[in-house]
């Protein structure tokens, strides 16, 4: 039983898992409570016992138990005991495994994180179910935030990048072809949806590096990666989309190897179908590639599922290692399923497979497992072996211990948030914001001076209206002063006066001028008084007539 993993007893022969083979991928399949978690916890023992690591999703969260060693005091002990002794299984011996619990919500285990950009426009456009004119659009901004050096790490980022190629739609739309408003608008909507399903938690840093799920202990035994699923069932797009991407991170992460003697990292899909399940053609033809491809670089893909046929053909054909639980046959979707699995096996004469599907006890299987040359081996009836480790969860303290006592430690319980496109963005804005109010502070300044000094000139105008009318106000103001002036009895006695007094010194200058040039008498002179006295009369004479 050393040359490979040991499944069971079949045949009379041991039924083992060739080792150089088991990057060929396999399908554990069967109905409800027929004994596929018992099976697969088998083969994951057997992988980390020979230093294999392995990931797997665990959906009920019963292979938390893989952790801890079973114990002759479950209930399980004795069907156990009974089983191993019945296939002689003289190995068979409680122990447990080395286990790093993760869990994309932070919850019950350490968080699984990658940022945007590494998920890509594909795998977000699957994941947000958007058409394939909201596709383009998502190629067209993660091209943009490429070319610009926009760091995409989290949903908050890819939010602000939307809405930042909504104010270039009409630039983007010339140089790239379409993008709509309306089409930006109905991506942020499915954005609010995916949050909605917890999908922010994915996206973040620190990311996670692949380097932590391909180890081994101390002990050399590989480290068995099970993340809790139990939650992410509820967001069933999430969680087929962080599937596929974690298989497209390895296939790109790890060399080519061809085929090891071993596989460098082994998968296991519980609840395969949700996969594929609404798939659009371009996803399942990458997944298809991934399967393909992926066994070059040493890793082993193994789906787990109720019904073989929710495996689409073109993946169906790349599993190799094949173990077939019962099958209930109550409807016609459940009779083509039986009729399907039991074409895909390589017949063997002693078993009669149809008939056998329907028949199989709990814990007992058909296996057809690819040998040493590559072909697979004739389909046996086989009984499983039972597993060494636990058979039912980890309590919440257990868990809580290997949590914080794992190799791995706290590296991803803190999450950092550096700057990227959000933060970038943002302070463009405010920077063209500030820009703006600045230009129309500016701006406002400039009318507001013209304005200013329209008023001014409109006031000087005013003022100078003010003076001139002022001027003649005051102008008028004293002709009439000077009117009533020359109106007043002084001013006409003294008009009166001087007339008077002009014309009696004209008379008298006129008489001195004749005496000088005639001749006059003396009494006439002494006669008149002189001339001061005549002028004094006439004024006295004018003011005592008034």
């Amino acid at each position: 039983m050393s040359d490979g993993i040991f499944i069971g007893l079949g045949g009379g022969k041991p039924q083992c898992l060739d080792l150089k083979r088991a990057n060929r991928h396999g399908l554990i399949a069967g109905a409800t409570g027929t004994g596929k978690t018992v099976t697969l916890q088998g083969i994951i023992e057997g992988f980390s016992r020979i230093g294999v690591p392995s990931f797997v999703a665990d959906v009920k969260g019963d292979l938390s138990g893989l952790a801890m060693a079973g114990s002759p005091t479950a209930k399980t002990h004795g069907a156990f005991a009974a089983r191993a002794a019945e296939i002689g299984d003289t190995d068979w011996a409680y122990a447990d495994n080395p286990v790093q619990f993760w869990d994309l919500y932070g919850e019950q285990g350490h968080p699984i994180r990658t940022t945007v950009s590494e998920m890509g426009p594909l795998l977000l456009s699957r994941l947000m179910d958007l058409n394939e004119v909201q596709e383009g659009v998502m190629t067209i901004a993660f091209h943009v935030a490429d070319k610009e050096g926009l760091l995409l790490i989290d949903l908050d980022d890819l939010q602000s990048m939307l809405a930042h190629c909504a104010t270039r739609a009409d630039e983007l739309t010339t140089t790239y072809g379409n993008v709509s408003k309306q089409s930006i608008g109905a991506i942020q909507r499915s954005l609010l949806q995916l949050r909605t399903q917890g999908g922010e938690h994915f996206f973040g840093e620190p990311a996670l590096e692949m380097d932590d799920f391909i180890r081994t202990d101390d002990k050399g035994r590989g480290i068995v990666n099970v993340l809790a699923a139990d939650k992410l069932m509820a967001a069933p797009k999430l969680y087929s989309t962080f599937l596929l991407w974690l298989m497209s991170e390895l296939f790109e992460h790890l060399p080519e190897v061809g085929d090891p003697d071993k596989p460098r990292l082994v998968f296991f899909f519980d609840e395969a179908h949700l996969l594929f399940d609404d798939a659009p053609k371009g996803l399942l033809d990458k997944i298809e590639q991934v399967v393909r491809l992926i066994r070059s670089k040493g890793v082993g893909v193994y789906f787990i599922t109720q019904n073989p046929i929710d495996i689409p053909d073109t993946v169906a054909g790349q599993l190799g290692n094949r173990v077939q639980h019962a099958l209930r046959a109550f409807t016609p979707r459940d009779q083509a399923a039986v009729r399907s699995a039991a074409e895909t096996f390589r017949a063997n004469p002693g078993v009669d497979v149809a008939t056998a599907i329907t028949e199989l006890k709990v814990g007992e299987a058909l296996v057809s497992l690819l040998q040493a040359d590559g072909s697979p081996s004739p389909v046996e009836r086989t009984l499983i072996k039972p597993p060494a480790s636990r058979v039912g969860p980890v309590s919440p303290q257990e868990r809580l211990v290997m949590i914080q006592t794992d190799a791995v430690g706290d590296k991803y319980d803190t999450a950092i948030d550096r700057e990227s496109a959000e933060e970038i963005l943002a302070a463009k804005t405010q920077e063209a914001a500030a820009s703006a109010a600045a230009a129309r502070a500016a701006n406002d300044a400039e009318k507001a001076a013209a304005l200013q000094a329209k008023d001014d000139a409109r006031a000087a105008k005013d003022a100078a209206r003010l003076q001139a009318a002022q001027a003649k106000a005051d102008a008028q103001a004293q002709r009439v002063a000077e009117r009533e002036a020359a109106n007043s009895p002084w001013s006409k006695a003294m008009t009166s006066a001087t007339r008077a007094a002009s014309s009696s010194i004209g008379r008298q200058v006129a008489n001195e001028i004749g005496k000088q040039v005639f001749g006059s008498g003396s009494r006439r002179s002494s006669s008149g008084g002189g001339l001061v006295g005549t002028v004094l009369r006439s004024v006295l004479g004018n003011l005592m007539r008034r």
